[in-house]
Order: structure tokens, then sequence, then C-alpha cells
């Protein structure tokens, strides 16, 4: 049977959100709603799901207890120490963790989550790579063809792509990353990207945004990151976002597809929580209209198009 969440107050939170949040919250995705007289669902700090995720959803993950438990996002920190995208899923997977808020893992990590066939991995949100420069490289748009061969190696120089006489530094994450593995998915393609001298990989985003942005105190360098941190945390402060084809990374471009490096966030639990479980009741949350407008206000793209009211 769906269950009704409560929410209470949370000032920090804009009004809007906040009537959102604390509208029906299971049941939201699709699941009929409970008798009138049935005790509404109140999540507190001992029945919330354990949870997990991408270094990305982290901000996400606080607004949500945040509206749920009445709290600051600060004081909720401690309900959010996420192990990043493929521990989290491990730890899904060994019973460590109720509910993963996360990017796609490593394929073998992808792999293993399904042929185990016990795990829900639903997107809730839809996130993009995004290529970054320092603000004083003259370049403005690559294409596909062109990040491709500067990750291979074939282009080593920003004159080849319009830019002044620059060698060029080609930031990577860590493998691992959720980030890493999104740009061997979706930029790659099967190419096999050169290996970069270790200076050059960064085992957190913010390292690695702040390489390209500092890198010999000149405009040589590129990486990448998620779009949430380039657009909505303003990491990419000193950094310029590139084009790729011509198309601007936007919430507009994602939603409708037109901008090429585009993955999923997946909501994960187990397939069998109990319909009355709290992860079932969060879940359902995360991806019902509630939960699709705190992702939208907190700067992510949900899959649907919040509805207003």
């Amino acid at each position: 049977m769906s269950r009704k969440v409560k929410c209470l107050p949370f000032l920090l939170l804009s009004v809007l959100v906040l009537l959102a949040a604390c509208q029906p919250g299971v049941g939201e995705a699709g699941a009929s709603q409970p008798a009138a007289s049935e005790e509404p669902f109140v999540f507190t700090r001992e029945n919330m799901p354990r949870l997990d995720g991408s270094t990305s959803t982290v901000p996400l993950a606080q607004a949500m207890c945040a509206v749920l438990l009445g709290e600051s996002p600060e004081d909720v920190s401690d309900l959010v120490q996420f192990s990043r995208t493929t521990q989290s899923y491990r730890n899904l997977m060994a019973g460590e963790t109720d509910l993963v808020l996360a990017a796609e893992p490593a394929p073998e990590v992808l792999s293993e989550l399904t042929e185990q066939d016990r795990w829900l991995l639903t997107p809730f949100a839809t996130d993009a790579l995004v290529f970054v420069v320092n603000q004083d490289n003259p370049v403005d748009s690559l294409t596909v063809e062109e990040i491709q061969k500067i990750y291979t190696g074939e282009i080593t120089n920003w004159s080849q792509v319009g830019g002044e006489d620059l060698d060029i530094a080609a930031f990577q994450r860590n493998q691992g990353a959720g980030s890493q593995t999104m740009f061997e998915k979706l930029v790659m393609d099967g190419l096999t990207p050169m290996d970069p001298p270790e200076a050059w990989v960064s085992d957190s985003m913010l390292g690695l945004l702040e390489g390209v942005r500092s890198y010999d105190n000149s405009p040589a360098a590129i990486g990448y990151t998620v779009y949430y941190y380039a657009n909505d945390m303003e990491m990419a402060q000193g950094l310029k976002v590139l084009k790729v084809d011509g198309v601007t990374p936007s919430a507009q471009s994602i939603r409708d597809g037109d901008y090429p490096f585009l993955n999923p966030y997946f909501v994960s639990i187990a397939k069998d929580e109990p319909e009355d479980s709290p992860a079932r009741i969060l879940y359902d949350w995360v991806l019902g209209p509630s939960g699709q407008r705190l992702a939208e206000h907190e700067g992510y793209v949900p899959v649907t198009e919040p509805e207003e009211g």
C-alpha cells in the first residue's frame, strides 16, 4: 500500500519548494493514494534510509533530508557522507546502504548489478558532461571529433582548433570516478584516451577544475566536469564552459537532448524493498512531483518537467 509523506516546515528553502515537498510523496510515481484516515508517513532520523551516492548528488541529498526532517542542510550533513559513484553501488550490493543517488557506475559494477537482477536503477535526473578551459582561452566551441582527437593525442596544440600556439594539457579524472566513466562512455565511445602525466589526473572534481584554471599560469589546459558543478555550484569560476558542436550546455538543451554528452542520474534500491519501507517510500518520493521539483530547485535537470503548484 502506498503511503503519504508528511514534511516538517523548513524555512531555509523557498515556500514554493516547501509546499511542493509536502505534497503526498509516495504514490506520486503512480500508485494509488491511501485513505484520508491513514496516518501520513513521517521521516525521522531513526527511520531515514542509509543514503549513499555520487559527490555531485550530495547537495540534492542534503536538501532532501533537510526538507523531510525539518533541519538545515548543514545539520543533516552527517546523513549524507557519500562514498562516490562506483563505491556507493558496491555498498548497496553489500547491504551497507539502503538507497543510492548516483550517476552510472563503472561498466564492471553495472554488469554486476544487472546480472544479480536484485536492484532498481531508475533515472530521476539527467546530467551532462561539459568541457572547460581557462576563461582566457579564445576557443569557445569544439566538435565531438576535435575533443576525441585532443584526448587520443592526435590534436596537441590549440592552434589546430582555432586557438593560440599553446600545447594542450588535457586533464582527466581518476579511474572509477563517475565523470571518468561518463567521459569514456559518452565522449571516447570505444577510443582509447592517451595516458596523461600524473599531474594531469585528479581524484576530485574540484581538483580537476582548479588544475585547469591555474595550469602553468596559461590558458593551455582543458578538462571536464558534470553540468551541475559547472552551472549551479559555480565551481567553474575563472573557467569557460565550451559549446560542443555549437550547442551550449543548458537545462533546456539537456532536457531536449540537443547537447551530445548526456547521462542519467539513478535512484537505486533493492527490488524486494516492501512498499511501506522507508527506502521504498523515499524512492517513490524522489521520482514523484515533489522530488522532481526539489531536484529542479537545486539545479539538476529532472527527467520530467515538474508541474507548478
